[in-house]
């Protein structure tokens, strides 16, 4: 091998070295028969206040999916004083149905793993926040589609009611706020003034996957064996205005469920935007409606995007 190849070999190496720092696996979860992981990501230099952490659920339909998946958001918020971590959680939907022949309390059942899991991650870093320099006060969640679902169902389900694990988080805990890409919640009523935090979403409002307002999952019939009204994003939002709360919501125009991942890969300094300014305690109730050039039956009933 000549200089200049080794040269090229060790710059590479390097390189490779360089950002595999940035990142490390961590077993957040393991007893004898489940071993979870996560991939967390800090800020290169240590601050000297302890950083704000967001947690990142991929989607899948409960069934496929991996934590890898969205890194790219995890760097861009590393690079910006944010600890972020992405989890490999249970999905429970593998090989099973997850549309309107399937069955109910399976959907749930689903949504209930997740979610747990998502608690022993939260668990996870308040136990070992002062080793990874995290302030317990400030973690946020995020996900999009399957995991959009689960991060608002983790924030307002009663956690003594539909704990599996046994999993100990801090008495009146409270996430500082939630990123819900095309995600929905089974029940409004869920979310209460006494316990609303910051929410921002993003949707397509011509979701048929996920509804973009209130619907059946997949728009199922009701005598569908898998039939299961959801509350999505134009719906949560409209109700947390009702409360006064502070949210966001940037619909895609026409579009589907392939935009469950949108802000999460691209235009991500949105994100980062609505992350400072909850940190600043900033008040805001925000909808931006972004054009696609497309228009379906579903989107059409919001007239606002015309």
């Amino acid at each position: 091998m000549n200089i200049k190849n080794k040269f090229l070999v060790l710059s590479l190496l390097l390189f490779v070295s360089a950002n595999a720092q940035k990142m490390q696996t961590i077993t957040y979860f393991q007893n004898d028969t489940l071993k979870l992981d996560l991939d967390l990501f800090l800020p290169e230099k240590t601050p000297n206040t302890k950083l704000p952490l967001l947690l990142y659920v991929h989607g899948g339909g409960f069934s496929i999916g991996e934590r890898q998946s969205e890194h790219s958001i995890c760097k861009y918020l590393a690079q910006n004083g944010y600890a972020t971590a992405t989890i490999t959680y249970t999905l429970y939907m593998k090989d099973k149905k997850f549309s309107c022949d399937g069955v109910l309390p399976e959907k749930v059942k689903a949504f209930q793993y997740a979610v747990n899991d998502l608690w022993l991650a939260t668990s996870f870093f308040i136990r070992n926040s002062e080793k990874y320099n995290i302030d317990t006060s400030k973690i946020f969640i995020s996900g999009s589609s399957a995991g959009g679902e689960t991060v608002l169902q983790a924030a307002y389900w009663d956690f003594n009611l539909m704990n599996m694990y046994g999993t100990q988080l801090p008495k009146d805990f409270k996430y500082a706020g939630i990123v819900s890409g095309s995600g929905a919640i089974m029940d409004l009523n869920l979310i209460t003034k006494d316990n609303l935090i910051p929410m921002m979403f993003f949707h397509g409002n011509g979701d048929s996957t996920v509804p973009y307002g209130t619907a059946a999952h997949h728009y199922c019939k009701t005598n569908a064996s898998g039939w299961l009204m959801l509350f999505g994003s134009y719906s949560i939002f409209n109700y947390v205005k009702a409360l006064d709360g502070t949210t966001a919501l940037y619909t895609y125009c026409g579009g589907g469920h392939e935009y469950s991942g949108a802000l999460f890969e691209k235009d991500q300094q949105i994100m980062l935007g609505f992350l400072n300014d909850v940190l600043a305690k900033k008040k805001f109730q925000t909808h931006v409606m972004i054009p696609t050039g497309k228009k379906n039956e579903k989107s059409a009933v919001y007239g606002f995007c015309d």
